[in-house]
């Protein structure tokens, strides 16, 4: 399996704050990767970097390229939905087809069109005449048309209701997905996204904390739902954290650690816990 996207030592600095500090990872070809983090984790200038929109310390190559001086030839190969789509007020639908058709030799007309057909875009509407989740969906039809190596996306259906977000999601899986390409998302919407990622990287205060294969996370992490009474021998298991759900104890560990799942059944109802409440134990900074 080649290596899609690569870092070492990657940092960005913005004059004495450090938004992006010393990152290394590997993102494998034909992945779907949630990039997860609080706003002013270092999750979008990552991207960035990645696509070559800022400078940056340390090395970094996007399929086989450096991004600081092969730009040209990297963007040819990647699609980027970033969180606010810009389009000017005067473009109609139908003239920005044409517009990313005439310019773009990957992108492929008839899905565009599917995409728009399944909206309520017309062909003559103007983006002045848009609501915001319209213009998000012009912007998806139009970036998911063309035919990249890596699609990046940043907050890509903010401003979709969620009727709207769960087809994106689908049309992606669908439509666009395949082994040969691969697929990096930043969301809040952790729970929309979880069922479709193969990969999860955590990233706070500018380093990732938290890198592994949805596979692994399955195997490490255990939530147990102990009552009362097995509150003090949980306790003593050491859990990475905890909160109360109807008046039962529910703690999160990491076998990790040294526990092992017969142990933790002993306990209580075991569960794989979800992305984001494990995310939210992350960020409480209970573990790195």
């Amino acid at each position: 399996m080649s290596t899609a996207v690569s870092a070492k030592d990657l940092t960005k600095r913005y004059g004495k704050q450090t938004a992006v500090d010393g990152i290394s990872f590997d993102i494998q070809a034909g992945r779907i990767v949630g990039l997860i983090g609080p706003n002013g984790s270092g999750k979008t200038t990552t991207l960035k970097a990645a696509l070559g929109l800022i400078p940056f310390d340390g090395e970094l190559s996007v399929l086989g390229f450096d991004p600081r001086t092969q730009r040209d030839e990297l963007m040819k190969e990647v699609s980027f939905i970033a969180d606010v789509a810009i389009l000017p007020r005067w473009l109609r639908v139908g003239d920005a087809v044409d517009f990313v058709a005439g310019i773009h030799p990957r992108f492929d007309r008839a899905k565009a069109e599917r995409y728009i057909a399944s909206t309520k875009l017309k062909h003559s509407m103007k983006v002045k005449q848009m609501s915001k989740g319209m213009i998000v969906q012009l912007h998806l039809a139009l970036v998911m048309a063309i035919d990249a190596k890596l699609l990046v996306l940043d907050e890509p259906t903010l401003g979709l209701d969620i009727i709207y977000r769960k087809q994106f999601y689908q049309n992606l899986l669908e439509d666009y997905f395949d082994e040969n390409k691969t697929i990096v998302i930043t969301t809040h919407q952790v729970e929309e996204v979880e069922h479709i990622l193969t990969d999860l990287m955590f990233i706070r205060d500018g380093k990732i904390v938290l890198s592994a294969s949805m596979e692994e996370i399955g195997e490490r992490y255990i939530e147990v739902m102990v009552p009362a009474d097995k509150v003090n021998a949980a306790n003593a298991l050491a859990p990475i954290d905890q909160r109360m759900v109807f008046g039962k104890s529910v703690m999160l560990f990491d076998s990790a650690a040294g526990v092992s799942r017969a142990q933790l059944a002993a306990l209580g109802e075991t569960r794989n816990p979800s992305v984001a409440d494990l995310f939210v134990a992350t960020m409480k900074g209970t573990y790195a």
